[in-house]
Parts: C-alpha cells; sequence; structure tokens
C-alpha cells in the first residue's frame, strides 16, 4: 500500500489522518486518499484537476515537478507527502 499524509498546514483546515491506499498513479493514489476527506481536494486541486501553485507534492521525498498528469506510478511501500508550498520574502 502507499502511505498519503497531509502536512499539518493542511489539516488544520480540513482534519485527514495519513492514508494507505492502494498503488497506482499518483492521481490515483491522490483521489483515493481524499476520499477520507473529501472538503481537502479544493485545497490540493484546481478547477482542471492539476495540483494547485500553493501546494507541493513529494513521493519518496522527491518533489513532483509536473502539476498536470500526475501520472507517475506508485508501489507498494511508496510514501506521498503533501504540502501547503510557501514563499515570500
Amino acid at each position: 500500500m502507499v502511505t498519503v499524509e497531509f502536512a499539518p498546514s493542511l489539516r488544520r483546515h480540513v482534519e485527514c489522518a495519513a492514508q494507505t491506499v492502494p498503488p497506482g498513479t499518483l492521481r490515483r493514489v491522490l483521489e483515493a486518499a481524499l476520499l477520507a476527506a473529501p472538503e481537502l481536494a479544493h485545497y490540493v486541486f484546481d478547477d482542471q484537476r492539476s495540483i494547485r501553485k500553493h501546494v507541493a507534492i513529494f513521493v519518496n521525498q522527491q518533489m513532483v515537478l509536473d502539476r498536470v498528469c500526475l501520472d507517475q506510478t506508485l508501489a507498494a511501500d511508496d510514501r506521498v507527502l503533501v504540502i501547503q508550498a510557501l514563499t515570500g520574502g
């Protein structure tokens, strides 16, 4: 199973414990994890179902750069972290 965790900065809006979901594409994994907290989906995805600019996704500590396709295949034991990307100066 793939583990998907949502950072505290996102969980402050909608509580969602870490989820374990079947392997598949990154999109499928994220969609499955968000079934536990559907209200959180609009914080993660935009209206085109791309990852929002203020959200960063890491797979096994590697940042995902493609916010649109999300077709990277994940295997059992992979870990996904969804965080709020912060910018500023």
